[in-house]
């Protein structure tokens, strides 16, 4: 079990990430904490695992966490018996073995004989077979890594898994692999993940926001059903506001022109009577005075109205706010833009693929290239970019243009600003203003202009990228995305989708994600093997 009783947690530079919550996780509930890019969710878990402390309230759980993090870096120096929390006892197991019976190596083991056949039994099972336990973290890929600490689950069977983003760096195989653990675990769980596919197996979703944390009882799906109507239910209040708003400055504008023709006819009537100058200034103050109260009255409830209306679209998610406006792009459907004749490459003297690859790729069509972690699929991209050749094999490619966006956004110049990252893109001699205009319907204020492209989160230059494409006045004729959600959170990803959905040239995808790749109509797939 997990309490957590008015926790706080102010970051270091004094910024209140938040304040005050409140959460109680039963034994063997699966719960997926979700929320946007900032809002604590990654510290939240921390706090959970033992690993920060909050800045106040009380946290209080049955057991140990067990946490698998997000960022495995740290761990690089570490071997693999030490990232799986095993190397005491393994030296303990080695050493008796070779004779070395004294206490403390026993009281080490603790009778556990099998700690090496499970351990290497375990990094089977998440299929990686054949490392060595002595072996270093750093050798290993992200995937590699990831499995090391799932594979610890395993050994160690704690009663509460934490678990950051585990299907980042998995691939199709090690997210099957994943899923069956979900779906077939009996310890409590609390996931951070934007795999909606995951994130569906999991009972309740927990979301983490400026309000704090609300629970929805079922599983993503659900969750965005709950949301959706939320969401209708703004704006209905939405048009509400508006509609109440637009009245109360009809009655504003009537109230006033009715007091101005009053005032008309009593200065006719003043001046047809003859009465004296001061008698007459004293009534027009009097009739101005009136006219200022009635304007004060419907200004006051305006106002009013107006800071509500405010307050309401402040409410609204943040992808509703972006405006794409993707060009076409200019060459017919079907024409073709990529032949590829028995092509096939090699690293170390062996081909990558077991058999050489044929393909066509025709304008306006959605190709996903598949294929397991190490299958050559980054490889086989750069081939069709030319910026490589095949060893063997022919390429043809069509003149066309050709944007590839990998998972770090490396079309963003991180020596710009975010202001000088747009320019860079500004064929179209736009003016100054019209560059800002387009970033702030990405989400960039003025706040933002001048911030350093380097500081930026994964979700942020997403966004300055496809605001630098719609900045350009060339669309891509060919988009090609490299595991384009692997360092967004959900928000993100919809908007990415969201963009895509909206382009209508040719798309290029290599990612794990099938979810998203069935909201963005993926039709065909080229399967690496």
């Amino acid at each position: 079990m997990i309490i957590l009783q008015n926790l706080t947690y102010i970051h270091p530079n004094k910024d209140l990430l938040f304040d005050n919550i409140d959460l109680t996780v039963n034994d063997k509930d699966k719960i997926a904490l979700i929320g946007n890019n900032g809002s604590g969710k990654s510290t939240l878990i921390k706090i959970i695992a033992g690993i920060v402390p909050p800045s106040a309230g009380l946290l209080n759980t049955s057991s140990k966490p067990y946490y698998i993090p997000q960022i495995f870096g740290q761990f690089n120096e570490h071997t693999i018996a030490q990232a799986l929390q095993i190397e005491d006892k393994l030296n303990a197991l080695w050493k008796i073995l070779k004779g070395d019976v004294s206490d403390s190596n026993f009281a080490t083991l603790n009778d556990d004989w099998t700690i090496e056949e499970r351990s290497y039994t375990a990094l089977a099972h998440w299929g990686l077979q054949g490392l060595d336990l002595n072996q270093h973290m750093s050798t290993l890929s992200g995937g590699q890594k990831t499995q090391v600490f799932l594979a610890e689950m395993m050994i160690h069977q704690p009663d509460i898994i934490l678990m950051d983003e585990p299907s980042n760096h998995l691939d199709s195989s090690g997210r099957s692999l994943l899923y069956d653990f979900i779906q077939s675990c009996a310890s409590t769980l609390v996931v951070i993940s934007h795999d909606r596919k995951l994130l569906n197996m999991l009972e309740t979703v927990i979301e983490l926001s400026s309000k704090g944390l609300s629970a929805y009882g079922g599983n993503y799906d659900f969750y965005k059903e709950q949301k959706l109507s939320e969401r209708q239910a703004l704006d209905h209040d939405l048009k509400s506001k508006e509609k109440e708003l637009r009245k109360a400055k009809e009655t504003e504008r009537e109230a006033l022109e009715r007091q101005q023709r009053a005032d008309a006819r009593g200065k006719k009537k003043q001046e047809k009577a003859g009465l004296p100058r001061i008698s007459m200034n004293t009534l027009k103050n009097k009739a101005e005075n009136s006219t200022a109260k009635t304007k004060g009255v419907h200004a006051e409830k305006t106002g009013m109205l107006s800071q509500e209306l405010h307050d309401l679209r402040k409410e609204l998610p943040e992808a509703d706010k972006i405006k794409f406006g993707f060009d076409n792009s200019s060459l017919h459907k079907g024409k073709i833009l990529c032949s590829v004749k028995e092509i096939n490459h090699n690293y170390d003297q062996n081909f990558l693929w077991k058999e050489a690859l044929s393909f066509q790729i025709t304008s306006g069509e959605r190709l996903v290239v598949k294929g397991l972690n190490g299958k050559g699929k980054t490889t086989l991209i750069k081939i069709i970019l030319g910026k490589i050749k095949p060893l063997i094999g022919t390429i043809y490619k069509a003149d066309c243009k050709t944007v590839y966006i990998d998972q770090e956004y490396s079309i963003i110049d991180n020596d710009l600003n975010v202001y000088e990252q747009a320019q860079t893109f500004n064929t179209a001699s736009l003016q100054e203003h019209e560059i800002k205009i387009r970033l702030n319907r990405f989400l960039f204020t003025k706040d933002d202009w001048g911030k350093s492209c380097s500081v930026l989160s994964g979700g942020e230059k997403m966004r300055l990228m496809l605001c630098c494409l719609i900045i350009s006045s060339q669309v891509p004729d060919i988009i090609v995305l490299d595991e384009p959600t692997n360092n967004l959170d959900i928000q993100n990803v919809e908007i990415m989708t969201a963009a895509i959905n909206e382009y209508e040239g040719t798309l290029i995808v290599v990612s794990h994600d099938e979810y998203f790749l069935k909201q963005i109509g993926a039709e065909r797939e080229i399967e690496l093997k």
